[in-house]
């Protein structure tokens, strides 16, 4: 993990120099694809994806190390072509993983907050899940076990396989030529973002398109159908905690008010989306139509409150900056009460955004506990010649939600995880 860190500390300020070109960009152009809260959500979403993958919040249920053990028929050596066949199995694997995520209800949950932006862009590639704590994806890596493809390269290409897939985020790149019958490109993936029917759960492929020409999911985008972008039940809220769960929950709810016990088992496994019939007669939820104009969520925000967002969101990314570049330095209580901080940080000033009236008592609260965390006297290298900038640091983190917390205005609104 420290390895994977280090990595991170180098792609993540090239991901936001890119975005920064793209927004610049587009107001160059007058096609201006980034909206600002959408932007920062997605951002923060990012960083959550960022600390579930460092701190290994996950549950293992198949590893690969052991189908490789149990299945492994042949022993390729090592070569280019070894890693040329290793990366065509991740690649396949992504494609069947992805295409149950977007067939099966339970697994919805741990995508949804990726389609959740009614933006496309490359900031929205960022919004990467944290629901997925049941590692099963080894699974469809069956056939690189059969041919004996080690460990060792699985983890250096999967990292760069999810990196490959962030440049084809944006509506600036129109269709690429031959390219089209080979690689995924940004007209495609601008496809499996859509909620139009005709595009709906097309273009699974993460990076050779030839999975969806071979398996049947493959849709051209079409002129006469431009991509409308979202999720058919909008999940209305910036915050990328209640985003990732936000599905979940609503599945728990028609699981405990249905009668029948058949839903009850089994609308679990059911095709995303389901939900017994009496519970969607008796709750209903909002679902859209692209036939129909509807309104994006968005809220009412000042320049004031965009600013104390963009300042909050700043300190927050210099947090995860600090744990990443000094990850060796900590043990593994001092990365998860970081990497926690930073979850709660992230939680904090997305609900304030969204206007929740408690999230002003949570924000007051969140930063004591940031305080206390700077001031706790952990015996490590890292702490022992960072805690006097780490600790100043804290206080101008305070003193700015606090001063944000006193100038913006309440306003009410419930939790938007019944919404579905």
């Amino acid at each position: 993990m420290e390895v994977y860190a280090k990595i991170l500390l180098w792609v993540v300020p090239f991901f936001l120099i890119l975005i920064i070109a793209e927004i610049a960009y587009g107001h160059y152009t007058g096609k201006q694809t980034h909206r600002f809260m959408d932007t920062l959500s997605s951002l923060s979403s990012g960083m959550t994806n960022i600390l579930n993958d460092i701190l290994g919040l996950v549950v293992v249920i198949v590893s690969y190390p052991y189908l490789l053990e149990k299945l492994a028929l042949i022993k390729l050596e090592n070569s280019w072509s070894l890693y040329a066949i290793a990366f065509v199995c991740i690649d396949f694997a992504s494609y069947w993983g992805h295409r149950l995520n977007h067939k099966i209800n339970f697994f919805w949950n741990q995508h949804v907050i990726h389609h959740s932006s009614e933006e496309f862009n490359l900031a929205c590639a960022l919004r990467q899940s944290i629901s997925n704590i049941l590692g099963y994806s080894a699974l469809f890596l069956i056939p690189a076990a059969l041919l004996g493809v080690p460990q060792q390269i699985i983890s250096v290409l999967a990292p760069l396989h999810l990196f490959g897939q962030f440049w084809y985020h944006t509506q600036h790149i129109g269709k690429l030529g031959f390219l089209e019958y080979v690689l995924v490109t940004p007209s495609q993936h601008r496809v499996h973002h859509a909620i139009n029917p005709i595009y709906i759960d097309k273009n699974l492929a993460a990076i050779f398109c030839v999975w969806d020409r071979w398996f049947g999911t493959f849709q051209e985008e079409l002129e006469e159908e431009p991509p409308v972008y979202g999720v058919l039940k909008p999940v209305h809220t910036w915050n990328p905690l209640i985003i990732n769960f936000q599905h979940l929950w609503g599945m728990i709810q028609d699981a405990w008010h249905t009668r029948s016990w058949k839903d009850k088992l089994t609308l679990w496994w059911r095709p995303t989306g389901y939900r017994p019939d009496d519970v969607a007669l008796k709750f209903p939820r909002t679902r859209i139509s692209t036939e129909s104009p509807f309104e994006k969520y968005n809220p009412e925000v000042s320049y004031f409150k965009k600013a104390w967002a963009l300042i909050q969101w700043l300190c927050i990314t210099v947090l995860l900056l600090l744990l990443l570049s000094n990850y060796g330095s900590f043990s593994s209580s001092q990365a998860l009460l970081m990497g926690g901080l930073i979850m709660i940080s992230i939680f904090g000033f997305t609900s304030l955004m969204d206007g929740y009236q408690w999230s002003y008592s949570f924000e007051l609260g969140r930063n004591f506990l940031g305080l206390l965390f700077f001031c706790l006297p952990y015996q490590s290298d890292f702490y022992s010649t960072n805690i006097p900038g780490l600790f100043y640091f804290g206080i101008i983190y305070f003193s700015f939600s606090i001063i944000g917390l006193q100038m913006l205005d309440k306003k009410k609104k419930t939790t938007p995880l019944n919404e579905g």
